[in-house]
């Protein structure tokens, strides 16, 4: 009897991402740094105005600037001029009206960035500029002027369960806004389109959804999706901005118009303005509860500003609302969540889709409600946490673990922090020496949220994976192809673990993600280990299958490169088998299905998967300057299973950190419309000495349904770190602090 070999490098290990070193080194090709022989760049004219008519547009100056080769507006647009990620109303270029400040109106090639940049300058555009539509509540009224035709109203999702005039002994009200958040990823929007001999047009993309972008780019190009083929480039950072087009068609129709490659790169003032951000959100909540703090009803309505055009508003406030009252058992609930246009910036995707703005209500409800009742926060969560079995806002059963109140008594008995020392730099300004320690008070918060995971509402949510086993160099190697887009996640680390788990190889590439194989989706709603490791893992089954079939032995499996027993007895070499002859499989894999919410009620099994993830925040508050030290935050989250464990705690501690950034600096600053601190500048975000130690603890408790029992990581840290922050804030200072992000003058009443 042989013994067989193990798999180093498989699901559960943490193997080195083979994109890291080359991101630490700076080695690493990001969609920046693509290049083509005869490569002309591109340049947008934006709109400066957030709401205008277009009276004319002047090229000439433009045309006639040395090494322009091309000036196309929107009578050039080839095919559709609209485009949209859930509802196609964005134009491609402005036609006729301008519906936000940085809209782009015409596009320029030319042989240099600069020469491009002066050009765009040149067109002249006259505009009738007309008041901007800028307040979400006040859109929502018949008076109001339109920002499109059809209305201010995107979506309006109602949830009713229970009786809507139900009496609590207890009840609690507040008022709650969320401020404009941006992704902020370190690389800006940048690709590269290269027109083809059979007139067609090959894009290197940053993107989240490679066939998302097919879709509308090919429409807009007025091609077939045959003759659009896509690519990922490098990509430096999503959180998803980067799941709408941006200059997708534009580098295309350029590349066209000019018949040479087209480089665009925006600079970082202009990505502020050409990418979607959080939804800001105006919350309006009434808890009710019993005198033992037993939650009796939750009425709510949550308005979000979807800015000028759709994007994935619907989706979004469909999180929000059916998200809404937290990870609680209510009875009786009457929400209401509505997505409206403006003419403030686009809003869509971002980490925690809609879960963030509600979970800083409905956390600070349950604080109220707690000094109401005169009891501990810890407490009056756990007293009303969801457990399995318990039935959601919209009717849908809670399956598999909910483990609400462990995260929450794990936080709760976490180690404290240290007591604050002399060292300056552990004081709120730091070593800006602003204060002593005369005006520094210590306070605590707790938060804990939920969030779905993958695609809602009876979308087909699906991956493709292509897997191919054969013999290089004399070994069984593996080739896995997906269009699943690597932003960071560690992703294509991920697929590989999976092919040396099911395949027994240790030699796993994966192919660049491109549009040759079927879609994948977007790299968005924590989906893709889910889904597309659900792809690969059975793509590889088939392809064992096959190679088993092939063997004649069906009492075998694929371990160390070796056909094996049960009992460790090798039977063959894997490299014998195979031959000159490889195995491939390609396989569509979806989980299972969800279902439309009733108009009416909002009752339906809409989502496919939760996950909850609780914090514990401990902040230094100097109360007479208004400054704030996240002085440490414990986390504890249940991930089903942690395939790459050191990725989960990295997606954990950064998830954690976008959502403190949230709490205490990050907002896009919207006055009538128009962006005030487009930069790093002025829009600021935690740097490693804002971001404080953290205690993680990572439950797996397996989902039955999920692939290796896992469950969505990336959004749940985001979603609860915002409110546990405020929540210290609060016990430090006694302010209600009912606005995120909490700012100075906030704290001093300045």
């Amino acid at each position: 009897m042989t013994t067989a070999v193990g798999i180093s490098a498989g699901v559960g290990t943490s193997p080195l991402r083979p994109d890291g070193t080359l991101k630490v080194t700076g080695e690493f090709a990001f969609s920046s740094d693509l290049w083509a022989d005869r490569m002309l760049w591109g340049a947008t004219l934006r709109s400066p105005h957030p709401r205008a008519r277009i009276v004319r547009i002047d090229l000439t100056g433009a045309v006639a600037t040395t090494g322009v080769h091309a000036v196309l507006t929107a009578e050039d647009v080839p095919g559709k001029k609209l485009y949209g990620l859930e509802h196609a109303d964005q134009p491609v270029l402005a036609m006729g009206q301008v519906r936000y400040s940085g809209e782009p109106v015409a596009i320029v090639a030319a042989d240099h960035p600069e020469t491009a940049r002066r050009a765009a300058a040149a067109i002249v555009v006259e505009y009738e500029v007309l008041p901007p539509v800028v307040d979400s509540v006040l859109a929502m009224q018949d008076s109001s002027e339109r920002v499109h035709d059809r209305g201010n109203l995107l979506r309006h999702v109602p949830i009713r369960k229970g009786d809507p005039a139900v009496a609590a002994a207890v009840v609690v009200t507040g008022e709650y806004e969320v401020g404009m958040q941006d992704q902020a990823f370190l690389g800006p929007e940048s690709g590269l389109a290269i027109p083809a001999e059979d007139g067609g047009v090959d894009l290197f993309i940053a993107t989240q959804w490679l066939h998302g972008d097919l879709g509308q780019v090919a429409d807009c190009l007025g091609l077939p999706p045959s003759k659009v083929r896509l690519s990922l480039a490098g990509v430096g950072g999503a959180f998803g901005g980067r799941e709408d087009v941006s200059m997708q068609v534009h580098a295309c129709m350029l590349a066209l118009h000019t018949g040479r490659p087209v480089k665009m790169v925006y600079s970082r003032e202009e990505s502020f303005h050409g990418h979607v951000h959080r939804h800001p959100a105006r919350m309006w909540y009434e808890h009710g509860a019993d005198a033992d703090g037993r939650l009796v009803y939750v009425k709510a309505r949550i308005v979000l500003d979807g800015g000028a055009y759709a994007s994935t508003s619907m989706a979004v406030v469909a999180n929000a609302t059916t998200l809404g009252i937290g990870p609680y058992k209510v009875p009786n609930v009457v929400m209401d969540g509505y997505a409206v246009y403006t003419n403030n910036p686009p809003c869509g995707a971002m980490r925690g889709f809609g879960a963030v703005q509600a979970c800083f209500a409905y956390e600070s409800q349950m604080d109220k409600l707690a000094a109401a009742l005169g009891l501990d926060p810890v407490d009056v969560r756990v007293r009303n946490a969801l457990e399995p079995g318990d039935t959601l806002p919209t009717g849908q059963v809670v399956r598999g673990p909910a483990p609400v109140a462990d995260l929450l008594d794990r936080v709760r008995a976490a180690a404290p922090p240290p007591q604050r020392g002399d060292d300056l730099r552990q004081l709120p300004g730091g070593v800006a020496n602003t204060t002593h320690g005369e005006g520094v008070r210590r306070g605590v918060g707790y938060g804990i949220g939920i969030k779905n995971v993958g695609f809602s509402e009876g979308f087909d949510d699906y991956s493709t994976a292509r897997v191919r086993l054969e013999v290089v160099g004399g070994e069984a190697a593996a080739v896995v192809h997906t269009a699943a887009a690597e932003v960071g996640q560690g992703l294509v680390t991920i697929q590989a673990q999976i092919a040396r788990t099911e395949l027994g190889v240790e030699q796993v590439t994966v192919a660049t993600a491109d549009t040759t194989v079927g879609s994948a989706g977007s790299s968005s709603a924590s989906r893709q280990t889910y889904v597309t490791g659900g792809a690969v893992k059975a793509a590889c089954e088939a392809v064992r299958a096959a190679v088993l079939r092939r063997a004649g032995r069906d009492d075998v499996t694929l371990r160390g490169g070796r056909l094996v027993t049960a009992g460790g007895e090798v039977v063959a070499d894997l490299v014998d088998v195979l031959g000159d002859e490889p195995v491939e499989e390609t396989v569509e894999w979806r989980h299972k299905p969800t279902h439309p919410l009733d108009p009416r009620t909002g009752q339906g099994d809409a989502h496919v998967q939760y996950a909850f993830a609780a914090h514990r925040a401990t902040v230094d508050v100097d109360v007479e300057l208004g400054l704030v030290r996240v002085v440490e935050i414990a986390t504890a989250q249940d991930v089903g299973r942690a395939l790459h464990p050191q990725s989960v705690r990295g997606q954990i501690a950064g998830g954690t950190a976008q959502g403190l950034g949230l709490a205490v600096m990050e907002e896009i600053q919207v006055v009538d419309g128009l962006i005030r601190n487009p930069s790093f500048t002025d829009y600021l975000i935690p740097t490693i000495l804002d971001v404080p130690p953290m205690q993680i603890d990572v439950l797996e408790l397996g989902d039955p349904d999920a692939p290796y029992g896992l469950r969505g990581v990336g959004e749940p840290p985001t979603i609860s770190s915002t409110p546990a922050i405020v929540a210290a804030i609060r016990a430090a200072t006694g302010l209600a602090l009912n606005r995120v992000p909490v700012r100075p003058e906030h704290l001093t009443g300045t």
